[in-house]
């Protein structure tokens, strides 16, 4: 090995680190080499590392440094938690390992960095604060100077409403109580939506059901105007008896839906695989209740019944934190600068993981990424996602 020759080490995202071959530099730079890795993808993945002019005695998972002392990188556990990353390697030694290099690799053994976090508190708005009435004004009902509405639906129309900005990236939230006893045939929706024929939208639906059985959660998105990315979830708790809030977390890494403090569905940026991704449509907030009996339930046989008019949804929080922009606009001029932007935020943290496969195995009815007569062949975004 030539005592001043050096290598590049590249990680996924392109981060390069230069590594002298000295023992002393090498050795730090191996353990970076790891928690580089770890850190961006979660597990140990060598085959996403590229070596630029490596040692002639390197490799993947062997680092050749001194004759005095030889480090086998055999593998990396991680355990995580929410807020911590540990990384514990096997090391083993063909020769004795300095003094220097045990007490360096105790103190390193325990490396905290954070993987993700939840989304920031919503704050609570007045209604008119954020949003407009976009139809059947009067079935849209005040309280509290506007901290609280209520959207009503009777046979003749529904209601709903919309943003008045329009937005590239941010956190949106409601609190919602939905419509209470027998809800079959209606829909209360929550949704993002861009404003052309390839639209970009991101969707909560409720759909109704009769006095006694669950509300089911369909989520969906719509990416240059295609869509048929459903999800269905039975909800853990009655969604009529108090407020809940549903949040979706949307930049340019991902999109998470959230029930309270839960994620229920990740959409990641596959660009690469050749799957659109929302980046370029700003997009309105809309929520609305309307009748929707030829499909909603159970297919749509179950009709709505009128005898239980009105039926009521309730509404409060009206949180917005996007990045506004006008309609036209194709990118946010403060990308890269918001909260949301932050490489905490780039993906689900582990314990917020761990909650989504909870609600994946524990209540959800239906994931197109399993529906193989839709699909015969998985979409590929399902596999990032994890859905799968």
């Amino acid at each position: 090995m030539v005592g001043n020759s050096s290598w590049e080490m590249v990680t996924a995202d392109g981060t390069r680190f230069q590594c002298s071959t000295h023992a002393a530099v090498a050795e730090l730079c191996a353990l970076l080499w790891a928690l580089s890795v770890c850190y961006e993808e979660s597990i140990f993945v060598p085959e996403v590392i590229k070596l630029h002019n490596p040692p002639k005695r390197s490799g993947f998972s062997r680092l050749i440094f001194k004759p005095t002392y030889r480090l086998t990188l055999a593998s990396v556990f991680l355990i995580r938690s929410s807020s911590y990353l540990f990384i514990l390697p096997i090391l083993s030694f063909g020769y004795m390992a300095s003094p220097q290099w045990i007490l360096l690799l105790s103190l390193l053994f325990m490396v905290s960095g954070t993987m993700g976090a939840p989304p920031r508190r919503p704050v609570a708005v007045p209604f008119g604060r954020n949003y407009m009435p976009t139809w059947a004004f009067d079935h849209i009902k005040y309280f509290n100077e506007g901290s609280e509405i209520q959207l009503h639906l009777d046979k003749y129309t529904g209601t709903g409403f919309q943003s008045k900005g329009s937005y590239l990236f941010g956190h949106f939230s409601m609190q919602m109580k939905l419509v209470p006893g027998d809800s079959a045939g209606t829909v209360t929706a929550f949704y993002l939506s861009s404003q052309n024929s390839e639209h970009d939208e991101i969707d909560f639906e409720f759909l109704g059901n009769r006095t006694g059985q669950p509300y089911i959660l369909q989520t969906n998105v719509f990416t240059g105007g295609k869509g048929d990315r459903e999800q269905r979830i039975y909800l853990w708790f009655d969604p009529t008896k108090g407020y809940h809030d549903y949040s979706v977390l949307w930049n340019l890494d991902q999109i998470a839906f959230f029930v309270d403090s839960t994620p229920i569905r990740v959409f990641k940026n596959c660009k690469d695989l050749g799957v659109r991704f929302p980046f370029n449509q700003p997009m309105k907030i809309y929520s609305s209740l309307w009748n929707a009996d030829d499909w909603a339930t159970r297919g749509g046989l179950e009709k709505t019944d009128w005898s239980k008019a009105p039926f009521i949804a309730s509404y409060m929080g009206f949180h917005i934190d996007g990045c506004e922009a006008s309609v036209e606009a194709k990118f946010c001029a403060t990308q890269g600068k918001r909260w949301w932007d932050q490489r905490e935020f780039r993906d689900l943290d582990s314990y917020q993981w761990r909650r989504l496969r909870w609600v994946r195995d524990k209540f959800t009815i239906y994931n197109y990424c399993t529906d193989r007569v839709r699909y015969p062949t998985m979409p590929p975004e399902c596999r990032r996602d994890r859905d799968v």
